[in-house]
């Protein structure tokens, strides 16, 4: 089971997530029959979107990360609703497992260049968008990038996922620690020499539990749980959604076909609409159009 906590500082100077999103990084590993690299980016922006998440306000609000690059992956998105529940998908994954000069996965070439974009749906006339240039590829780099620039918020992000040579999920995780406006030098000076040991964090999870994790960068400080989640990877598509999408197509590509599939690029999971049933939800398109 995935877990997150939300910890505070006592002294209102510093706000935690830590999350152990495992389970989730496996499930959406096994959806989409990942190689590693593909799982090991997707993971890293599924957990990232579960903790972002987390940060919403009301029940009905959701955050969408989505990042366009010219690596091999394409790109990915992943979109969290505020209780973490998360889903993703890469869009291309058939790429070659590559070791980078560190021993690692090389997560960071198979991105290369591009954007991040960050949509807020909370349920106003339009979403809030935010929008950077990525800086480095690795994910955590780029959102800590995005939260001072888009958000002006002081932040550090750790994330990671470890993967064994049977292509098993062993563990995977992330941490954003975000600073308040009470911290001064001195605070901001302390955390960040607690969490230089953070760069492995997929292993530093695979021996220590969350709240171990948080103990361990708090320390002395004095803080406290706020909340504890147990996100899922969570797919909310239906057959309903899925015969919006048919307004999309053209006549001649409904009438050359005896059935449509669309698949979910989220789950994988496939609708069968029929001809007749897409030539009614077209003429009830022209029709409102009229």
């Amino acid at each position: 089971m995935s877990k997150v906590i939300r910890a505070i500082t006592k002294d209102r100077k510093a706000i935690l997530f830590v999350m152990d999103s495992t389970d989730i990084v496996e499930q959406a590993t096994t959806i989409h029959n990942l190689p590693p690299i593909p799982a090991a980016a997707l993971g890293r922006l599924l957990t990232a979107a579960s903790m972002m998440g987390l940060m919403l306000k009301s029940e009905d609000h959701t955050v969408s990360l989505q990042i366009q690059c010219n690596g091999v992956l394409r790109g990915l998105v992943a979109v969290a609703d505020s209780q973490g529940n998360v889903k993703g998908y890469v869009k291309n994954k058939e790429v070659i497992t590559e070791i980078n000069k560190l021993g690692k996965l090389n997560v960071k070439g198979a991105i290369g260049n591009g954007t991040l974009t960050v949509i807020k749906d909370l349920k106003l006339k339009e979403p809030y968008i935010g929008q950077i240039q990525l800086v480095s590829g690795e994910i955590a780099e780029d959102i800590t990038h995005y939260f001072a620039i888009s958000e002006q918020t002081p932040s550090a992000v750790a994330l990671g996922v470890l993967i064994d040579k049977d292509l098993k999920i062993v563990s995977a995780g992330g941490m954003i620690i975000q600073l308040l406006p009470d911290a001064d030098n001195k605070f901001i000076e302390l955390v960040e020499q607690r969490i230089r040991g953070l760069s492995n964090f997929s292993k530093i999870l695979k021996e220590k539990d969350v709240d171990t994790i948080a103990k361990d960068i708090f320390e002395d400080i004095d803080y406290e749980i706020l909340n504890e989640y147990n996100p899922t990877y969570k797919c909310d598509c239906s057959y309903e959604k899925a015969k919006t999408l048919i307004t999309l197509l053209n006549d001649d590509e409904i009438n050359d076909q005896e059935d449509i599939e669309i698949v979910c690029s989220f789950c994988e999971k496939k609708y069968i609409i029929s001809r007749e049933e897409a030539i009614k939800i077209k003429n009830i398109e022209k029709n409102e159009e009229k």
